[in-house]
């Protein structure tokens, strides 16, 4: 099991490493078609999802694609209600439920992108639209602690919607937001006590997806289009997503 669930963290890894995200909602939603328990889950999705886009915050800052001071902005509420809400207890039957909202919400979010956003061009009048994301930033906080999703997959339409910046440094930018969600989301989890690391099951995981999200961060800074990773992998959440509201 362990094997298999390698291979396609490596490539869920680098798949959405080159768009910026960290792949904790695919990562989820493999765990629970394989029924892994819901806290190891959590915490595995968490920690996978800080290994991989601390390359790609590196990288994206590196190539120029990362603005600190934006990032910083977009992240000042969103990281204290992610640890409230990784804090919030929750029973499984619960954590199931929201999670399949979440990602059934999130491969709408990808189909959409795929489908109906034909061009992209940035806003150039955007210095001041950073404030009205607090409030989004705060509520996909929440749910990012909640369910170990890092919130990126939420946050990229929303801005790109919004016009907010160039594609890249979307990306970037939604790296940051989910490296600091998922550590709050993890500290969140060990203050409550109900942190899960089992080294077997998580330590080849986590190396599956620093390999793959290298590659993935260093495709993308360079010149792969991130535009076809949710066509790649938007089926597969929906289905979870459908599976677990369903079940």
């Amino acid at each position: 099991m362990v094997i298999e669930l390698c291979l396609l963290f490596f490539l869920i890894a680098l798949l959405y490493s080159s768009a910026g995200f960290g792949g904790g909602s695919s990562y989820l939603a493999l765990m629970a078609l394989w029924g892994i328990d819901f806290q190891l889950m959590k915490s595995t999705a968490l920690l996978c999802n800080v290994v991989v886009v601390t390359g790609g915050v590196y990288h994206f800052y590196r190539s120029g694609h990362l603005p600190l001071k934006r990032a910083l902005q977009l992240s000042l509420v969103s990281v204290p209600m992610a640890f409230v809400g990784s804090y919030l207890p929750l029973k499984q039957a619960t954590f199931f439920l929201l999670l399949g909202i979440a990602l059934t919400l999130a491969a709408l979010f990808m189909c959409y992108r795929l489908f109906f956003e034909k061009s992209y061009m940035p806003d150039p009048d955007r210095s001041q639209k950073v404030y009205k994301y607090g409030i989004t930033g705060m509520l996909i906080g929440v749910l990012s602690g909640m369910t170990g999703i890092g919130g990126g997959i939420y946050l990229a339409p929303i801005l790109r919607l919004g016009r907010y910046d160039t594609a890249k440094n979307i990306a970037g930018l939604c790296s940051f937001f989910i490296l600091v969600n998922s550590i709050a989301g993890l500290l969140g989890q060990a203050a409550k006590g109900e942190i899960v690391f089992s080294p077997h099951f998580a330590l080849p995981l986590m190396l599956s997806v620093i390999v793959g999200g290298q590659i993935g961060s260093r495709m993308s800074a360079g010149w792969l289009k991130p535009r076809w990773v949710e066509g790649v992998t938007a089926l597969l959440i929906l289905y979870a997503g459908v599976r677990m509201l369903w079940h």
